[in-house]
């Protein structure tokens, strides 16, 4: 047979991490390739892009859309084990089948599909043919950058101190500033002064200087009303009028509040932002696939 679409292998998917058992997704891929009675072409079709297989594809976002409903986990890279909320889906025996629509009841989900879209899953058609080409194309083109941002957070939370320090030294260059990656970092991670993690020229020539903090803190921690009060007492020591705050976490309504308040200029970017800049400058980030669409030229046709 065919290899079956991604949402025909979300129910085998999580029904063979029923024994609590952690599982490599390697071993994942030949196991349910068995249970489907897959051949040797179809374990070996290719995707149009010739970088991937289609049962590597389908069965990585059967896994992405389980992992993000709740109902298994990451316990380590590429190895995944089944939640309680998974085992209790397999306990209904009224289900026998997950699908996205049935992933909806999920809050978690239903962030993921809908971050940084203005959509809600009331007002997204359940139908994929109310969706123009170009929706879908959208769509989906979001789904795959949350996944890349989600996964970019893993990636920094796993490495050391000093790599964070020089990413925020890359990501601030590409968007710009410090002249050059040689002159930031200089200063980023140096100056361990007073609250301050680094100073980065504004602009190449250096008129104005902004000083710095990153906190590398778990993607669910909370950067509080006293930390940015402290931030900013920093930059009052220095007699510096702006600063940014880095964070891979988020900031609580206080935070954000108190710096919208003061006349310093202090910028804050949480852990879903840097993610995104790094996105948008191409830092950590590589092309893997380009689509163009194109349309008539009018003008050409005129005579």
């Amino acid at each position: 047979m065919a290899v079956p679409g991604y949402q025909d292998f979300m129910y085998p998917f999580l029904k063979q991490l029923e024994d609590r058992k952690e599982y490599n997704l390697q071993d994942l891929y030949i196991i349910l390739a068995t249970h489907f009675k897959l051949t040797e072409e179809d374990v070996a079709e290719i995707l149009p892009s010739g970088k991937q297989t289609l049962l590597v594809n389908r069965l990585g976002w059967a896994r992405t859309y389980l992992k993000k409903a709740g109902l298994i986990k990451g316990v380590k890279r590429a190895v995944f084990q089944i939640t309680d909320e998974g085992l209790k889906v397999l306990n209904d025996s009224s289900i026998t089948r997950i699908d996205r629509k049935f992933l909806t009841r999920y809050p978690s989900f239903n962030e993921f599909i809908n971050k940084g879209s203005d959509n809600s899953p009331d007002t997204i058609p359940e139908n994929i043919e109310d969706k123009t080409p170009l929706e879908l194309i959208g769509e989906n083109y979001t789904i795959l950058k949350n996944e890349l941002q989600d996964l970019l957070l893993e990636k920094i939370l796993s490495c050391s101190p000093s790599f964070f320090e020089r990413l925020i030294v890359d990501l601030m260059v590409a968007m710009g500033y410090g002249g050059s990656v040689k002159d930031a970092g200089r200063a980023i991670g140096k100056t361990n002064d007073e609250g301050i993690d680094g100073i980065i020229k504004e602009d190449v020539l250096g008129l104005d200087m902004i000083y710095l903090q990153a906190k590398r803190w778990k993607k669910d921690a909370t950067v509080s009303r006293p930390d940015i009060q402290t931030f900013v007492g920093s930059l009052v020591g220095k007699q510096a009028s702006k600063g940014i705050f880095i964070t891979t976490a988020k900031f609580s309504k206080g935070s954000i509040q108190y710096a919208n308040s003061i006349d310093k200029r202090v910028i804050l970017i949480d852990g879903e932002q840097l993610t995104d800049l790094m996105f948008k400058y191409n830092v950590g980030v590589s092309n893997e696939e380009v689509f163009v669409t194109k349309k008539v030229d009018l003008d050409f046709f005129e005579e």
